[in-house]
C-alpha cells in the first residue's frame, strides 16, 4: 500500500510518526524536528483510527518489514490511534495524546491513550509533548545504535547547558 508518507531523506526510516488528522501535525513536528535533529530517520503521514481503519491496520502489520523499529502515534479526542496501532504490532508504539478541537481540554486524549490494557502497552508522554515521543523513540532506536546514543547525549548536554546558562543569567540579575 502507498502510504504517501514524507521521510526526513534520510535512507530506511527506523521511526514511523503518524497522526489521527493533518491537523496535528502542528504536535506531531515536534516529534519530527527532534528525530532529525539527533539524525534519526523517520517516516510521518496521517493515519486515522476511525475514517481509515483498513490504513492503519496496513500501516501497522507492515511497519516492521519496511524497517520500523518504534511508532509515535498522535491523537485528539477519543484519541484510538495508538493502542490500536499497538494492538496490530509487536513494535514499541509512544502515544501522544493532542489537545484537539473536539477534546475536553486534552483530558480524553491523555486517558484513552494512558489507559490501555494489559498486554497491549502504550508509552505515552504529556498532553502535546510530541518532542519527548521524538526523544524516547530515539532512545528505543539507540539501544542498537552507538552513533545515536552520542547524538543523545550531546544532545542531553546542550539541555544542561542552557539550564546552566540560564542560572547565571538569573543569579547576575
Amino acid at each position: 500500500m502507498d502510504y504517501g508518507l514524507k521521510t526526513n531523506n534520510m535512507s530506511n526510516p527506523t521511526v514511523g510518526i503518524i497522526m489521527g488528522s493533518k491537523s496535528d501535525l502542528n504536535v506531531m513536528q515536534d516529534a519530527a524536528d527532534v528525530l532529525k535533529e539527533l539524525g534519526v530517520a523517520y517516516e510521518i503521514t496521517v493515519v486515522s483510527a476511525h475514517r481509515t481503519p483498513d490504513r492503519m491496520f496496513s500501516y501497522a502489520k507492515s511497519a516492521a518489514d519496511r524497517g520500523l523499529k518504534v511508532i509515535i502515534a498522535g491523537a485528539g479526542g477519543a484519541a484510538h490511534l495508538p493502542g490500536m496501532v499497538a494492538s496490530l504490532t509487536h513494535l514499541p508504539v509512544i502515544g501522544v495524546p493532542v489537545k484537539s478541537s473536539n477534546s475536553i481540554d486534552g483530558w480524553d486524549s491523555i486517558l484513552s491513550i494512558l489507559q490501555m490494557p494489559n498486554g497491549i502497552p502504550v508509552a505515552t508522554v504529556a498532553l502535546n509533548a510530541a518532542k519527548n515521543a521524538g526523544i524516547l523513540a530515539a532512545q528505543i532506536v539507540s539501544t542498537a545504535d552507538e552513533s545515536l546514543v552520542k547524538n543523545l547525549i550531546a544532545y542531553k548536554e546542550q539541555l544542561k547547558q542552557k539550564v546552566e546558562e540560564s542560572a547565571r543569567e538569573m543569579d547576575a540579575m
